[in-house]
């Protein structure tokens, strides 16, 4: 079971390099804000979301004991990550697109980035 094992968190590890190495080759050849925004957002989810699962599978199969820590900082960059690219894309709205560049939203209210909700 040994190899099967070294096979299976070789390959989670080469997949986190790989879209470690993707996300960092985006960040510096895109072009603007809202382009970069989508790599390192990859590169954070993918990449080190690859590490922590053959830690965790490191620990499972060869240790023999579940690490919970690596559960929860997996969990936690699962849902942080694409909540921070949220707030970093409505920033660089407001800041440097004006209201009327903006396509129809489907919305009754527009966009709410520019508008309150009604009440």
């Amino acid at each position: 079971m040994a190899p099967m094992s070294d096979i299976l968190i070789s390959f989670f590890l080469v997949v986190a390099g790989v879209f470690g190495l993707v996300g960092s080759f985006g960040l510096v050849k895109l072009k603007d804000t809202m382009q970069r925004i989508h790599a390192p957002t990859k590169a954070t989810t993918l990449g080190v979301g690859g590490v922590l699962i053959a830690s965790m599978l490191y620990f499972t199969l060869v240790k023999g004991s579940f690490s919970f820590h690596e559960l929860l900082i997996s969990l936690f960059l699962f849902i942080t990550a694409p909540i921070t690219a949220n707030f970093i894309a409505k920033t660089h709205l407001t800041k440097h697109v004006p209201e009327e560049d903006l396509p129809e939203s489907e919305q009754t209210y527009g966009w709410a980035v520019y508008n309150d909700p009604p009440e």
